[in-house]
């Protein structure tokens, strides 16, 4: 991908940052991150920086719990997945045994059938 290079305001500062994603995307980031500092800016005596710093952790914790979800559901997918081949393997050997079965059935029917 190319890189471009994006123009960004970001709690009334204006950064150009430079990245391979679309101009949308970066835009969409930007507001986000513009919100939660203009919130956190607004009744309260903190300096820009301090809200950057608020915001990076809102951010981390996010990724931090969002990162043991994903664990967890890895963790849920491959349990699925393994029950899923059990029940595949289950499946066959019953549909081995149903031929079996039939078979055997077939071949005492025609041996009945012999006797009359």
């Amino acid at each position: 991908m190319d890189k471009k290079v994006h123009k960004l305001t970001i709690a009334g500062e204006e950064y150009r940052i430079v990245s391979e994603e679309s101009m949308e995307y970066m835009q969409d980031l930007a507001r986000e991150v513009d919100l939660k500092m203009t919130t956190i800016l607004r009744g309260s005596r903190v300096s820009t920086t301090q809200a950057a710093i608020l915001v990076a952790l809102q951010y981390a914790d996010d990724a931090t719990k969002n990162s043991g979800n994903a664990d967890s559901l890895r963790s849920q997918l491959k349990s699925y997945l393994e029950d899923a081949a059990q029940a595949k393997s289950e499946r066959d050997f019953y549909k081995r045994e149903l031929e079996r079965i039939k078979a055997v059935n077939t071949a005492e029917e025609n041996n009945i059938g012999r006797l009359w």
